[in-house]
């Protein structure tokens, strides 16, 4: 009997994190965090998705996500880690965007260390934006920045480990639970190659490469999944 791998996705009742866990649970075992997105729509389609709820701000939540996995399904093989704050830089507590972009990764990692075995993959969701500055975001484009440099950081840390740590840097991305304005996509498909924005499922199917026996010789890289945006 094959055994299915177990993919935790942080942050996955919408958007792109939602994307990649109906991906992943075709055949994978499937946990997901949310904190103030009801994940019940998910849930409906992919009901064997543990989902977890959890703020992550809280330093000690990420040690009880990673034993209610634990619990469930008794290993641990693909760490996804996609929950994001994304704020404008005239946020009243601009630490937040940093907390939940970068140190909850990193909290996230350390809990779940114990179980990933050599064979593991880390694939964090970080953004173009990492190196094309989002206008009045700096603060949030800074912070993907850092979790490019802990991606590959950590990937020095873990290769030893035979544990692989790699980023998907989505460019324009529609998010169906939150349609933007009509003049704001069509400005972003102006400046994507490919004359189209992203889908969540074009996030999910770069995620899924990384986190597969494909990519077992692919560390420390941050891969742009943007169609060509702002060439």
């Amino acid at each position: 009997m094959t055994v299915r791998r177990v993919a935790l996705i942080t942050g996955a009742a919408r958007g792109i994190g939602r994307g990649i866990a109906e991906d992943l649970a075709t055949d994978h075992e499937v946990a997901i965090t949310w904190n103030t997105t009801d994940p019940g729509a998910l849930l409906d389609q992919c009901p064997t998705i543990e989902a977890i709820r959890a703020d992550l701000t809280d330093p000690g939540s990420a040690g009880r996500i990673v034993d209610a996995v634990s619990d469930r399904f008794g290993r641990l093989d693909t760490l996804v880690l996609n929950a994001g704050a994304l704020g404008t830089d005239e946020v009243e507590d601009p630490s937040v965007i940093f907390d939940v972009n970068v140190l909850s990764a990193h909290r996230m990692l350390t809990a779940a260390l114990e179980h990933l075995a050599a064979g593991s993959s880390v694939v964090a969701i970080s953004s173009v934006n990492a190196r094309l500055p989002a206008q009045s975001a700096v603060l949030y484009s800074a912070s993907k920045a850092a979790l490019d440099t802990w991606v590959r950081g950590t990937a020095k840390n873990l290769g030893p480990k035979g544990i692989r740590v790699n980023a998907v840097a989505p460019g324009a991305t529609e998010i169906p639970e939150s349609p933007r304005p009509v003049e704001l996509m069509a400005l972003f498909r102006d400046l994507t190659a490919l004359g189209r924005v992203g889908t969540p499922q074009d996030i999910a199917r770069v995620v899924r490469f990384l986190a597969s026996d494909a990519a077992q010789f692919i560390t420390g890289e941050v891969i742009a999944a943007s169609g060509g945006y702002r060439l």
